[in-house]
């Protein structure tokens, strides 16, 4: 019962040592915070579908695709638009009745050519759209629009994010009369968001006619392209001296 007694001890002795064993690395002084920044940019690469369709000028008489192409190029050359900025993105094609038994050059057989436009500004858009037969102009809208220096914008962003992250963590260190250490980790949040467009612009061509009627030819537009909002945010630790 003795022997017991000692051992039950000297067990609980041992655990209680273990127990009392301080961590060997000292706790880590540290601070987190957000950073976060913006930078609105105006759009220098706007890509355009316009849409061009034959219609019948008379019972008999029928405005073909190639001469709605031909206004189209004529005005984007005309424009100073390169040549490798104006593409053909797709073609159609339908009849209204039996379309599948009648030839490609029978006068009830309608074209539809679809054309990309590469432009850094909108506005010569009012100027070559006014050059076009009004029927002859199905749809024009907005497929994309970018900048050409998106990643430098995008890195100048984020850099700028995490500098206000060091920012926010000094100043409120100062409260306390403390200063940040090195930083010991960054992490980064998806933010960057830019995909809308401007509605309004995709119906670039019920007020062509107007303007082109009032003015004898539509004049080119000053209005700038809506800004894109790229954005960053970052969460940052830092070490507290």
């Amino acid at each position: 019962m003795k022997k017991l007694t000692v051992l039950l001890m000297g067990l609980f002795m041992t655990a209680t040592a273990f127990a009392q064993t301080p961590d060997s690395k000292p706790p880590v002084k540290k601070i987190e915070v957000t950073g976060s920044a913006e930078m609105e940019i105006t759009p220098d690469v706007i890509t355009l579908n316009i849409t061009l369709r034959e219609y019948m000028k008379s019972k008999t008489s029928k405005v073909a695709i190639t001469t709605l192409e031909k206004q189209l190029q004529d005005a984007v050359e005309k424009a100073g638009i390169p040549k490798e900025n104006f593409t053909i993105a797709n073609v159609f094609g339908y009849n209204y009745d039996q379309w599948w038994k009648k030839k490609k050059n029978d006068v009830d057989f309608m074209a539809r050519k679809q054309y990309s436009l590469k432009l850094n500004r909108l506005d010569k858009i009012n100027g070559i759209l006014s050059a076009v037969d009004d029927e002859g102009i199905e749809s024009v809208n907005i497929a994309s629009y970018t900048h050409s220096k998106m990643d430098e914008y995008r890195k100048q962003v984020k850099m700028n994010a995490l500098k206000a992250a060091k920012t926010k963590a000094e100043y409120l260190l100062g409260a306390i009369d403390e200063k940040i250490a090195g930083v010991i980790e960054v992490q980064e949040f998806n933010t960057d968001q830019y995909s809308d467009v401007r509605p309004e612009v995709a119906n670039v061509r019920m007020y062509k006619a107007a303007a082109a009627d009032a003015m004898g030819g539509a004049p080119d537009s000053n209005i700038d392209f809506k800004t894109i909002k790229v954005r960053a945010e970052v969460r940052a630790v830092f070490g507290i001296k």
